[in-house]
């Protein structure tokens, strides 16, 4: 048995070791980002907030921590993603034992049922990295942890992901063995209102998938 962590693997591996495989679309990722949400004025202004601070203020200079506590978070938890059923957890472990490897590692984000401490994970979230000084492949390992979070789940429902990368997100669902990836959005302009659409959509697609 190999033993692994989430931040040796890039996406070669992950698709020569698991049989996983890179696809132009899947339909509930294109479902997912064409969720529908007006903005509230309310909503407008704090997002407005959120972006000149990481505009004006050094954003593309700050560490991972700074970069999750004044954006990341903010904007996930404005989301209301959190409920009874399933919250937003970060930096949790997460494990799981696939063919002759052993995986684990810490999940930067993470959406799973339970309120206390993860259960079933829905979405993985890798990677709070400077615009200036990337480092690893956060591509691969937020898709690991995604494939962790399948096999924990007995691999019958599809995983949600999003990689980070300075100012850029990018969303992502692990479907079988098939994963696709979205466009890129910016924290530092407008769309900002699409991330933020986005979290709420993920809201609506796991309350779908857990059939509440």
């Amino acid at each position: 048995m190999i033993k692994s962590n989430f931040r040796e693997w890039t996406l070669d591996k992950i698709d020569d070791a698991f049989g996983l495989k890179q696809v132009r679309r899947i339909p509930l990722l294109d479902e997912w980002m064409s969720y529908e949400h007006t903005t509230t004025d309310f909503q407008r202004q704090y997002l407005s907030q959120i972006r000149d601070l990481y505009l004006y203020l050094g954003g593309e200079d700050w560490n991972e921590t700074e970069l999750e506590n004044k954006v990341i978070s903010p904007i996930i938890v404005f989301s209301q993603i959190d409920n009874e059923e399933f919250s937003y957890f970060l930096e949790r472990p997460l494990e799981a034992t696939i063919g002759d490897f052993e995986l684990s590692g810490k999940v930067d984000g993470m959406v799973a049922t339970g309120f206390r401490n993860p259960k079933k994970p829905f979405f993985c979230m890798n990677e709070y990295k400077r615009a200036t000084d990337p480092d690893g492949d956060p591509k691969g390992q937020a898709l690991i942890a995604m494939l962790s979070a399948q096999h924990t789940n007995n691999n019958q429902k599809p995983i949600f992901g999003c990689y980070i990368v300075g100012k850029h997100w990018n969303f992502m669902v692990l479907e079988g063995k098939n994963y696709a990836f979205s466009q890129s959005f910016s924290v530092d302009d407008d769309e900002i209102f699409d991330i933020h659409r986005i979290f709420r959509g993920l809201r609506f697609q796991i309350e779908r998938l857990l059939g509440i």
